[in-house]
């Protein structure tokens, strides 16, 4: 890898040198042919391929080489002009601190910051009322489907049950392109019977047995198994989340047709509790949606981490919560809202999802990922 950046910032020097002996035609040829692709992409699309400058050329050899420090290279410019690099690392460093966090020794690696657990109830219980008239009382909604991080607010023009329920989260199904991504910013977590060096029995397996299931319900969907929390093979989650954008943003350039991105984690609980319920007979791993607003009550909005989609990741969270609910009570523990932005900004039908925790068992995981394939259909699929 070492070699392959030397080799980047050669390219790179080379590039600016040949830059300062373009003459004024080329430059003006340059801006002209970006402003068609930008503004005016089908008549660019319409022109034959051009021969690429020699610059150009090696530039785009070099983000083939490296493509995801391309895009990080880009993004710190892009942060330099709002924030100073210090104050932005702190931020993203308090983003990755921003969930239960497990170690090598399957305890938590903070307990005095960790999110409060209730054991759940053992049998499938009778979901709260779900009618649009409770729904449409912000404090009934509040206190039955959700669980706000003390760290951050929201307020009843953000969870409006009329807006968030009237969005429609439901796909394009013709055609067999690619309609969902399933990734993990978090790859290493794992269960408390997993086998080491079997990714099966991790995280990662339960992403992939999730897409085999919606792919056998007919939805085509993707499993990127993508490593994001490894730094020179040690566990770093400082930068995984800008590391994992690095990483799935060429994949939907690539497949324009996903509408529907799941960021699928497993979450960590104390020693003592077991996320567990049981549906038509089988233990079940319960399951959590977790949204963020990119808003904490100390710094307002984080203007330097934007997501516009924050009311369509509301929406689709509420919905699988609702659906799951009605078919499987019990099932899915209540939304949780922080304030920071995780990686729910690349598209509109956005979910992260805390499937069990690391005192689940594979067997539990593998039942939920059942359920929560069929829940998905019933949200995202016109009659299904």
């Amino acid at each position: 890898m070492t070699g392959k950046i030397a080799v980047f910032l050669v390219f790179l020097c080379i590039l600016q040198n040949m830059e300062t002996v373009f003459d004024k035609k080329a430059v003006a040829k340059s801006v002209q042919k970006r402003a068609e692709e930008r503004y005016l992409p089908s008549l660019s699309y319409l022109k034959a391929e051009p021969v690429l400058a020699p610059g150009e050329w090696i530039a785009k050899q070099a983000m083939q080489i490296l493509p995801a420090g391309g895009y990080l290279r880009r993004q710190k410019v892009y942060r330099a002009s709002l924030e100073d690099e210090e104050t932005y690392e702190m931020i993203l460093k308090k983003q990755a601190e921003d969930e239960n966090e497990v170690g090598a020794d399957g305890k938590l690696v903070n307990p005095e910051k960790a999110v409060t657990v209730e054991e759940p109830p053992k049998m499938a219980q009778v979901p709260p009322e779900m009618s649009i008239e409770k729904l449409r009382d912000f404090d009934y909604l509040l206190s039955n489907f959700y669980t706000v991080d003390s760290a951050t607010m929201i307020g009843p023009d953000q969870l409006n049950a009329d807006d968030l329920l009237s969005r429609s989260m439901k796909i394009e199904k013709q055609g067999d392109a690619p309609k969902i991504l399933i990734f993990h910013t978090h790859s290493q977590e794992a269960f408390i019977d997993s086998v080491e060096g079997d990714t099966d029995t991790t995280i990662v397996g339960m992403g992939k047995l999730l897409a085999e299931r919606l792919n056998a319900l007919g939805i085509p969907t993707i499993h990127h198994p993508g490593v994001y929390d490894l730094i020179n093979g040690q566990l770093d989650r400082s930068a995984a989340y800008e590391y994992a954008e690095a990483g799935v943003r060429p994949i939907l350039e690539e497949h324009p047709s996903i509408e529907v991105v799941i960021d699928l984690h497993r979450d960590g609980v104390g020693e003592d509790t077991h996320l567990v319920t049981e549906v038509n007979g089988k233990p079940t791993a319960q399951i959590m949606f977790f949204n963020g607003l990119s808003r904490t009550k100390d710094n307002g909005d984080i203007a330097y981490l934007p997501n516009p989609y924050i009311q369509d990741n509301l929406a689709f969270s509420l919905q699988m919560k609702l659906a799951a609910e009605q078919m499987y009570p019990g099932f899915t523990r209540r939304i949780f809202l922080r304030g920071y932005r995780y990686s729910l900004h690349m598209r509109p039908k956005s979910l992260l999802i805390e499937a069990g925790a690391q005192t689940n068992t594979v067997e539990e995981m593998r039942n939920a990922m059942e359920l929560l394939a069929v829940t998905l259909q019933k949200v995202i699929v016109e009659n299904p």
